[in-house]
Order: C-alpha cells, then structure tokens, then sequence
C-alpha cells in the first residue's frame, strides 16, 4: 500500500500549507527522510510572485527539495525516492494551470474528455508517489463554500475541483480541513470523523 496520504483544504491564507509543512518537517526528522516540495503555482502577475517567495522563505530553514512541476504531475514522480515526506502544493492551481493548458490551439477546458483523461492519470501519480513516499500531503484550496457562479468556465472548475477532491479524500488516510490556523479532521487514520 505504500505511505500515508492526507489532503488539507482550506480557504485562502487558512494556514494549510504552513500544517502541511509542520507535519513534514516532523515525520522526516523522526524517520530521518529526505523533504520534497512539489510547487504548482506560476508566477504569473506580482501578487504571485510574492506568495511563491513567501513560501520559499517559509521553506527556508529546512532542508527541501524543491520541484516546479505546474502541469504534468507525473514527472515528478520520477524524483521521489523511498522514504520521502512529500508536499504538493497545490491541487487547485494545478487544476486550472491544466485547464488552461492549450492543446491544438485550444484550451483543455474547452475539448471533450481532455480532463477526464489529466484526472486519471493525476489519481494513477498520486497512487505512484504514494507508493515510494512515506508521507504524501496534498494541499488545495476549498473553493465550493462560494455560491455557485454564473460563469460556465468557473462552474467547471468547481465541479472539478469537487471531484477530484471527493476521489482523493477517498483515498486518503487523512482528510483535513483548516481553518484560522486549525486543523479539523474529518478524516484520521482511514476512518470518516464521528461529528
């Protein structure tokens, strides 16, 4: 089966990657594993380029291994090794960095079956660095706590998102949802959370 895997969600500026990060930086230290940091975002206008340089310097006194992998998850597969404490960071920016992908000077979002096919091969990677890692978080944005929008580009997105939240929490051995810094578990250990 392979390593842990847990999922923290949560709105912008939550705290979940900075939970995500504690959780790593402990269990590697325990295990004496090496920290990887799997990086989505682009630095695409000015308030971007901060957030990314705020994450690095959150990063900065550990030890991390850093991978910018924006589209195409599965090449960074390739460089987790056995014993690895994984961050992915993040599951929604990935999502529209791949939505947005032109293919035959077209946008993924606009061709018929192209995300269905990003989707399986996402879960089948996550099944992979799973497998070698011994701890894999996946960090992500909740974005369904907003009414529904009257864009259809942006209702996609969130039906996406849903989705593959749904499949990986299903997966997952734990499912956490931050919250002003806190972290509330709906999932620990494999079993849903009695609330």
């Amino acid at each position: 089966m392979g390593g842990k895997l847990t999922l923290i969600s949560g709105g912008v500026r939550s705290g979940k990657s900075a939970y995500a990060e504690k959780l790593l930086v402990e269990g590697a230290a325990a295990a004496e594993g090496r920290l990887v940091y799997i990086a989505s975002g682009r630095a695409v206008d000015e308030e971007m380029r901060q957030r990314i340089e705020k994450h690095k310097l959150d990063r900065v006194n550990e030890n991390w291994l850093t991978l910018e992998q924006p589209t195409e998850l599965d090449n960074a597969q390739t460089f987790i090794q056995p014993n690895d404490f994984v961050l992915w960071d993040c599951l929604t920016t990935w999502l529209a960095n791949e939505l947005y992908m032109e293919q035959n000077s077209t946008y993924c979002i606009h061709i018929t079956g192209c995300m269905e096919k990003k989707a399986a091969r996402l879960f089948e990677t996550v099944a992979a660095i799973r497998e070698k890692a011994a701890h894999f978080i996946i960090v992500s944005n909740e974005v369904l706590d907003e009414p529904a929008s009257t864009y259809e580009e942006t209702r996609k997105y969130s039906e996406w998102i849903g989705q593959l939240h749904q499949h990986i929490v299903k997966l997952a051995d734990d499912a956490i949802e931050m919250d002003c810094g806190l972290p509330l578990y709906w999932k620990k250990e494999g079993r849903v959370a009695v609330r």
